[in-house]
């Protein structure tokens, strides 16, 4: 498949998955998620890997301070967790239906931006070194390409400022084998892919845990501006 190709395919299938259940596909613990338990999944999540690492990622900052962007939000469900901390959200996503309903869902939270993305840049986010971090969970691990994921990162460094924390979690089982056409089991990085991703795009790849595993996480930081 050709990279137009890959990206149309990741569209069209997410829209599908949305139309059929968007919060079973965001988070696939169940099938009939009712609105408080989809958001407090996201809150759990938000536990887990931001309040507890409140000093990589605010570095002295007044969270209601900070503008931060969220990779690959679907209905919304981190989204709303992270609209609760944070003095402005950015969300992006590949689906629009899923833009559509996570829009419904954080109506009102002025705070809030969504925007659909075209799968391989964050061209509608035109604010460049004006973020404060970044984040994403269980999105790259989908994507079936090496250089689509790359790309993000690489748009996310120009997004953040000096210094700035993206982190994310990729896929970690290399011995998973994806095919280009599939938009659920994407690529996987081993820790050497890892960190070389980091330095061709700018990034100091400080910590990683859960190498090996499909949730591997990365911390990489924007490099002071020389």
């Amino acid at each position: 498949m050709t990279l137009d190709e890959q990206l149309k395919k990741m569209a069209q299938d997410w829209d599908l998955r949305a139309k059929e259940n968007a919060r079973y596909y965001v988070n696939t613990e169940r099938q009939d998620w009712t609105d408080e338990e989809f958001f407090r999944s996201g809150r759990r999540t938000v536990e887990e890997e931001i309040l507890t690492d409140m000093t990589n990622i605010c570095q002295g900052r007044d969270p209601k301070q900070m503008k931060v962007l969220e990779i690959g939000c679907g209905a919304g469900r981190v989204t709303n967790a992270l609209s609760e901390i944070f003095g402005e959200v950015w969300a992006v996503d590949v689906s629009a239906e899923m833009i559509r309903q996570a829009t419904g869902a954080l109506a009102g939270k002025q705070h809030v931006h969504l925007v659909q993305c075209n799968g391989t840049d964050l061209s509608g986010i035109t604010a460049s070194g004006t973020f404060d971090f970044a984040f994403s969970t269980i999105v790259f691990q989908h994507i079936p390409s090496y250089a689509v994921i790359e790309n993000y990162v690489r748009e996310v460094h120009r997004l953040l400022r000096p210094g700035a924390l993206f982190k994310f979690q990729v896929q970690g089982d290399t011995s998973i084998q994806s095919s280009p056409e599939d938009t659920w089991l994407g690529v996987s990085f081993s820790d050497a892919r890892a960190v070389e991703m980091a330095e061709n795009c700018g990034f100091e790849p400080r910590y990683r845990h859960g190498a090996g595993q499909q949730y591997f996480w990365l911390w990489y930081f924007k490099k002071p501006a020389s």
